[in-house]
């Protein structure tokens, strides 16, 4: 490509020798122009038209991956894969040492661009799917969302130990055999999502508790409708208007109390306390029963 472009340049007046600097120049102001050529044409045209399409239709969950902006993510892979396709023939030197070690960086660097896109991509897509999920009646009795912490954890981890190979130069598959020396160290420090993602398990398992049910935990302080069930947090509403939120594992380790069971029977308990004055107590006589009768909630029993 550099000869191609040496050739050009000599013909429009620019006396430069094969795979010099100017040349380089061109060519790498090319791939530059490229990249911005397909950075627009992925959202001003592509990703317009995906919006178009959406609006148009007449399903409720593309709209979810819109707001959620899955797509929006994605667009951004378009310029740096124009780089890292067509940087190293913009740069390719016919063996000087610096342009391949330029060529390595630039590749290693799109890379790790484009690999940081598409994590942040695929937790949009999570993120949409849970509130796809919520709009269905099963997941008032089934939260996933501490799962889905999970494999954001999993994706996270993955993303580090594969962009920590790029820069090093090494395989992923190395750095993760070499993490099992550090397992005590990892579990120490996710010790609470590695509870909470059990706690979970269990709580869902056993329907133990599920979004929108009443429960009380006076440990906590806790008296109200839950929120939401995560990896490591419960999120609980409370009937002053309050937000608690209480470790996830707490609801196996401790006891509360649920209430589903009364809301499900469509009663109510309520609970008063009424001092009664027990020398007030004695039968009722005509008078008492005429005066009671006028009474309009209690007439019909008097009668």
């Amino acid at each position: 490509m550099i000869d191609e472009i040496s050739e050009l340049l000599t013909g429009w007046g620019f006396h430069a020798p094969p795979g010099g600097w100017l040349a380089h120049c061109f060519a790498i102001s090319v791939v530059v122009i490229m990249a911005v050529i397909a950075n627009v044409i992925a959202k001003r045209v592509i990703l317009r038209a995906v919006k178009a399409i959406i609006k148009r239709s007449k399903y409720k969950w593309d709209d979810v991956f819109l707001e959620r902006n899955v797509f929006g993510r994605f667009s951004h892979i378009a310029p740096a894969l124009v780089i890292y396709i067509l940087a190293p023939l913009a740069i390719a030197s016919g063996g000087d040492g610096f342009l391949e070690t330029l060529i390595d960086y630039v590749k290693r660097g799109s890379l790790i661009y484009m690999l940081l896109v598409a994590v942040l991509a695929i937790d949009s897509f999570f993120n949409a799917t849970i509130d796809i999920y919520r709009t269905f009646d099963i997941s008032k009795h089934i939260p996933i969302k501490s799962f889905v912490q999970v494999a954001k954890i999993i994706l996270y981890f993955l993303c580090v130990m594969f962009v920590i190979a790029l820069v090093v130069g090494q395989s992923p598959l190395k750095l993760i055999a070499g993490l099992g020396a550090l397992t005590a160290v990892m579990m120490l420090v996710f010790k609470d999502p590695i509870l909470g993602f059990v706690a979970g398990i269990q709580l869902t398992t056993n329907k133990m508790v599920a979004r929108g049910d009443w429960i009380e935990m006076p440990r906590f302080g806790v008296d109200g409708d839950v929120e939401e069930v995560a990896l490591t947090t419960v999120k609980v509403r409370n009937f002053d208007k309050t937000v608690s939120t209480i470790p996830t594992y707490a609801l196996i380790s401790d006891s509360f109390k649920n209430w589903r069971g009364m809301t499900e029977s469509g009663g109510r308990r309520i609970k008063r306390a009424i001092h009664l004055d027990i020398g007030s107590i004695k039968f009722c006589d005509e008078e008492m029963l005429n005066r009671f009768a006028k009474i309009q909630f209690i007439s019909e029993y008097i009668e």
